[in-house]
């Protein structure tokens, strides 16, 4: 197997959400499939990087602005995140310089909040949105709904790959425990929601439906774990429906908690009603075999097989999750069943290996297909 020389540009703009799990994740999968990696666009130590390499030279602590870097490290490819950002400029320029193809990754843009985000790429599409387009080779949606963002924001389809975003399954997995519910009193069964407290999010229809169901029993609880502006009008309405002690509010878990917190729990509730919702919290939560109840909406689908791993439900249909959870909440075998697929499915479809082997040929086509028009044609002379 032809052994790549891959940078990674990452978005110092959306460091949080891509750059902490995605680039390193996918750098160490790569890594691992003998490729020299080497991260730019964040701190030192970030991105896992080939040992074999010498170091970088630093400008202010930090390699995302350094050209002369990334043109010393002589890539075969170029791997730059988010399709409108600073990242993908800085990546169509040095694969235009050193003739390699250019891949973009794009996951969405979020569904709440991130402002910077949003202008960042109004600048970018303004700033150098034609030149970037004219220069990638491939675009790598994370899924069907991003693909469509991206078209139309002027990528060619012919251009794009749609992969999935792997999670560590040796982290998320089945048989996990946390103390967190114990703390706060919750017993019983648990039914979780994870994710901010906010208008749009479909929580007043969460609470309306546990309301009707099981939340009238004593042997359940509905955990919100998470923080907003909604909380307030959200706990009057729990009270008002009578059931305000079926309810518990915890803060957002820290990163070490989240997988024995799904342990834990019965369900995953996902209501929201925003397509661009990200999809994160409901791929760990099958990885951690947890059923998931989610609104049935375009990338939703491609994760939750009704009556497979869990339940589609119409967004904000109040009498369409009451039959959900109340279906769910009936039959232990049915959830033991839909667990069972849960595990299953993020082992066949999200696990890193998986994707990276999935990346991995992507980035060998578009090298190949970068070398085709380079070569001279049989017969011809110099």
């Amino acid at each position: 197997m032809t052994s790549l020389r891959i940078a990674l540009l990452v978005n110092p703009f959306t460091l949080r959400r891509v750059g902490r799990d995605h680039a390193p994740s996918l750098a160490r999968e790569l890594l691992g499939r003998g490729h020299v990696v080497r991260g730019f666009g964040t701190l030192p130590g970030v991105i896992p990087r080939s040992s074999v390499e010498p170091e970088v030279p630093e400008v202010g602590g930090s390699v995302t602005q350094d050209l002369p870097g990334l043109r010393g490290f002589a890539p075969d490819v170029i791997v730059a995140y988010d399709v409108l950002s600073p990242a993908a400029w800085l990546g169509a320029r040095r694969a235009r310089k050193q003739h390699v193809p250019l891949v973009l990754v794009e996951q969405g843009l979020p569904a709440f909040g991130r402002p910077l985000e949003r202008i960042v790429r109004r600048v970018g599409e303004w700033l150098w949105g034609p030149y970037v387009r004219r220069t990638a080779t491939r675009i790598v949606a994370v899924d069907a709904w991003v693909r469509e963002q991206v078209r139309r924001e002027g990528f060619r389809d012919m251009d794009m790959v749609t992969l999935g975003s792997g999670l560590d399954l040796t982290v998320f997995r089945p048989g996990l425990a946390s103390p967190l519910p114990g703390r706060h009193g919750v017993r019983g069964r648990l039914l979780l929601h994870v994710g901010q407290i906010e208008e749009g999010r479909g929580l007043d229809t969460l609470i309306r439906a546990f309301a009707r169901t099981v939340g009238q029993r004593g042997d359940w609880t509905l955990v919100l774990c998470g923080d907003g502006p909604a909380g307030r009008s959200l706990r009057v309405l729990g009270d008002r429906l009578g059931v305000g002690a079926s309810l518990r509010w915890l803060a957002r878990p820290r990163d070490e908690e989240l997988p024995g917190l799904l342990g834990s729990a019965t369900l995953f509730a996902a209501p929201t009603l925003a397509e661009a919702d990200g999809t994160l919290k409901i791929r760990r939560a099958l990885a951690c075999g947890l059923p998931v109840l989610s609104s049935d909406l375009a990338r939703t689908r491609e994760l939750v097989e009704p009556d497979g791993c869990g339940l589609l439900v119409t967004p904000g249909d109040v009498e369409a999750w009451t039959q959900a959870i109340r279906l769910a909440a009936s039959s232990p075998e049915r959830r033991k069943r839909w667990s069972v697929r849960a595990r299953q499915l993020a082992s066949e479809r999200m696990s890193w290996p998986v994707i990276a082997e999935r990346y991995e040929a992507v980035l060998l086509a578009a090298v190949e297909q970068e070398r085709v028009p380079a070569a001279a044609p049989e017969g011809a002379t110099r």
